[in-house]
């Protein structure tokens, strides 16, 4: 029986550049929460935590709120940047990666909060920028961390169905997606199909990672 794997191939595309998302955003935070006290850590450590406990739905209507064409940010990257994120691909991005933030950062954190500060102080003292301590010191020490939470991003991102729902409508289709509404359609052999590819995917990815980092995901 052929199938259709588009949808495996844009989820793909997706997962990753959410992931690429995920590294570039969710590094400079992990390394706050993990090396600096500031007021209202906390709270920022509670937000950084909500994709996890909130219904995905409720997370994607907060994009839309956000990022709709009928809000002022929205509008504005439309207009004078030509970007539309309802209903696109780059929506499609963004929600895996507010979906999948979190189980990067926790991880990356843990990571980094790992590498003993002497290390880092003798950086320091032979003149090293903050900057190229993060860069020669921290994260190469704090790699296994790193690597296994952009995993888990990756195939959260994967996943994800409720927020990627909301942000795009349906107008493209997810493995999650195109998995639903063959359940729906009652083509239970193509669910059957998709879910059984996802699933030896995932795995194997996991699977793989885990070896490379010692067992440390």
């Amino acid at each position: 029986m052929s199938v259709d794997l588009r949808p495996l191939y844009l989820t793909l595309e997706i997962s990753l550049a959410s992931t690429v998302l995920v590294l570039a955003a969710g590094t400079p935070i992990a390394w706050l929460l993990a090396r600096k006290n500031f007021f209202g850590k906390h709270l920022v450590d509670a937000l950084v935590m909500q994709p996890l406990v909130i219904p995905p739905t409720v997370l994607g209507y907060y994009l839309l709120v956000l990022l709709g064409r009928s809000s002022a940010l929205g509008r504005f990257l439309e207009q004078h940047l030509g970007i539309v994120i309802v209903f696109s691909v780059p929506g499609a991005v963004l929600a895996a990666a507010a979906a999948s933030v979190p189980l990067y950062i926790k991880p990356a954190r843990a990571a980094i909060e790992s590498v003993p500060r002497a290390y880092e102080d003798v950086a320091r003292l032979l003149g090293r920028s903050e900057w190229s301590v993060l860069w020669t010191v921290t994260l190469p020490l704090a790699w296994r961390g790193i690597v296994a939470g952009a995993v888990m991003a990756f195939t959260r991102a994967m996943g994800d169905f409720g927020a990627t729902l909301m942000v795009i409508g349906g107008r493209f289709q997810t493995v999650s997606i195109a998995i639903y509404d063959a359940w729906q359609a009652g083509d239970l052999s193509r669910a059957n199909l998709l879910v059984l590819i996802i699933t030896v995917f995932s795995i194997l990815v996991l699977w793989s990672v885990s070896r490379l980092t010692g067992g440390r995901i």
